[in-house]
């Protein structure tokens, strides 16, 4: 049997977090079109008959860290490096011109000594291309794929082949029954803050999401059998509250409602939850 860690990396929105939901087969990470969604390593597990894989999705390394919350992710990203690793998956998007955020990137994955793979992602996508710009990391990776994560495409292969670069494990050292849910280093709370975060980012404006965290103070299950759960957006100041909320509070209860329906598929159950919204300017600081 073959087990091993799997590095996830490359610069925001090349689609790591999309390959990692479609090859585990459910949602384990968020998702949105805005960079650095991912706010810090998610450790996800595959199993087929081949073996274990324990993915780790790192957030997207940014080239600028003018503020305190990019600079705490980058750290993360830096962090997940160091972790025990046995093949790394370089992801780039050739929809998106090289630059010097890409080039940053390429410097920590040329720090990593273990096995390597280039790999193209969105080749759904044909009318806008930069690829000829990513051509000369072919003669430096001697794996390369080419895949559209959203589409599923050719990502058979690629699980495939990290397979063969895992090392060998003997059957007693296999991890068995890790987890019910795949998710590694996630509770119930973390996981579905995550999902009222995600709903942040894809139903505000561009500055909001940024400003804002979601956290998950209760989890019960009354007596009717319905899951309630109080919850808190926390944004760092009172004018993204305002924003945040919306006129006789629509956007509040719009946010709340999408995060609801996707908590109840998730779980399988009826869902009550109670999101409020509140202003820490030390969120970050706290939370992250």
């Amino acid at each position: 049997m073959k087990q091993g860690n799997v590095l996830l990396i490359g610069r925001p929105n090349v689609g790591k977090s999309t390959f990692l939901n479609n090859v585990i087969g459910q949602k384990v990470a968020i998702t949105s079109p805005k960079p650095q969604t991912t706010r810090f390593a998610i450790k996800a597990i595959y199993q087929n008959e081949k073996g274990e894989i324990i993915f780790i999705d790192t957030p997207g390394i940014m080239k600028k860290t003018e503020d305190n919350l990019s600079e705490k992710i980058n750290k993360k990203t830096l962090q997940a490096l160091n972790e025990e690793v046995d093949v790394a998956l370089y992801m780039i998007d050739h929809t998106r011109k090289r630059d010097f955020e890409e080039a940053r990137v390429l410097g920590l994955v040329r720090q990593i000594k273990k096995p390597k793979i280039l790999v193209i992602n969105k080749i759904d996508i044909q009318e806008k291309s930069y690829l000829p710009q990513y051509k000369f990391l072919e003669e430096e990776f001697p794996d390369v794929f080419q895949i559209s994560a959203l589409k599923k495409l050719h990502i058979k292969p690629l699980i495939d082949r990290v397979f063969q670069l895992l090392p060998e494990v003997k059957e007693d050292k296999k991890t068995k029954n890790l987890n019910p849910y795949p998710v590694l280093n996630l509770d119930a709370k973390n996981f579905i803050a995550e999902l009222i975060r995600e709903k942040v980012f894809l139903m505000m404006g561009e500055e909001i999401p940024y400003t804002t965290t979601a956290i998950v103070d209760e989890i019960s299950e009354r007596e009717n059998g319905v899951m309630y759960i109080k919850a808190r957006i926390l944004t760092n100041n009172e004018r993204y509250k305002g924003m945040l909320i919306g006129a006789k509070g629509r956007k509040i209860k719009e946010i709340g409602s999408y995060a609801r329906k996707e908590i109840s598929l998730a779980t399988g159950k009826k869902v009550y939850l109670d999101l409020t919204v509140e202003v820490d300017p030390h969120w970050v600081e706290i939370y992250l």
